[in-house]
């Protein structure tokens, strides 16, 4: 029994040794392994999230192949077609030099339009973190439509350089958590020239998106545009979707409904002529297939 307090100081004796050698491990190891920040991914899970961009830029090497198809029916038809009157494809290829550093280039069948873009990742979105909460990209797209456009009088001269647009946009996004993210898109739109009178060349534009994940690979996306000048020759209407976005391994399959018709920013944000809703031809449905290859494999360590 006098041995007791005798066990009792050898026993703190150990646990303070320990505890000392603990603590000198842990600043040995923080010297040697200092704080790294960590980064949000899979804000979205594609580059697109229905109509317009997302935040996400792809890994080095990795060309993306997107085909982009959007289905409408003209009202009082006579004729008759299989599943829909008209049938508009976009057809895509992007290319990432870089984890942050993206380029494409895309055409259209329906509106003759020819598009690209530019699309550097600035600031990524930092975990359990207030340094850096939102994650931020800008885009810098342009398009060119062919002198059939229907669209051709609202940019200009017959010259070549009078049928472009360029489109400017800042993409701001935050995962909120792992199932929702948010993304807001402040726009600048440029036409080279405009021949209508009382036609703005340049337009502003917000965009805001959102999505929310409902399973192990699908989520619900939606977008919207609000335009601030609008344009004053024809009727136009902001440009609104929603659908499901499905995750199938390297292929993304994106369903939704939407008044937009065309694909290229500077045409759907500013000249969607048709209201959100089922009468006269006004409900769009849109299928969107993107497939990743991987053109560049890792190297083992």
């Amino acid at each position: 029994m006098k041995n007791k307090p005798t066990l009792k100081l050898l026993f703190l004796f150990f646990i303070g040794m320990a505890s000392a050698n603990a603590q000198n491990l842990l600043d040995q190891l923080a010297k040697e392994f200092p704080d790294k920040p960590v980064y949000e991914i899979a804000t979205f899970k594609t580059t697109r999230m229905g109509l317009g961009h997302s935040i996400e830029t792809r890994k080095k090497g990795a060309l993306e192949i997107a085909l982009y198809n959007r289905y409408w029916n003209i009202p009082n038809f006579e004729g008759q077609r299989f599943l829909a009157d008209v049938v508009s494809t976009r057809y895509g290829l992007d290319y990432a030099f870089t984890d942050n550093f993206t380029f494409g280039l895309g055409y259209t069948n329906h509106d003759k339009i020819t598009d690209g873009f530019l699309k550097f990742k600035i600031f990524k979105q930092r975990r359990n973190s207030k340094k850096m909460p939102f994650s931020i990209t800008f885009v810098q797209g342009f398009s060119h439509r062919d002198k059939a456009n229907a669209n051709t009088s609202l940019y200009g001269g017959n010259s070549a350089s009078d049928k472009y647009a360029f489109t400017s946009q800042l993409l701001i996004a935050r995962k909120m958590n792992a199932n929702l993210s948010l993304q807001i898109m402040p726009t600048f739109i440029q036409r080279s020239t405009s021949s209508l009178d009382g036609d703005p060349n340049s337009q502003f534009a917000v965009g805001f998106g959102g999505r929310h994940k409902i399973g192990g690979h699908a989520a619900i996306v939606s977008e919207y545009f609000y335009v601030a000048n609008s344009l004053k020759s024809i009727d136009t209407y902001n440009a609104f979707m929603v659908g499901i976005n499905w995750e199938v391994s390297d292929l993304m399959l994106q369903f939704h409904m939407t008044n937009a018709r065309n694909f290229a920013e500077d045409t759907f944000i500013t000249q969607t002529r048709n209201n959100f809703n089922a009468k006269d031809g006004n409900f769009h449905f849109g299928v969107n297939a993107t497939f990743i290859l991987h053109t560049k494999k890792k190297k083992l360590k």
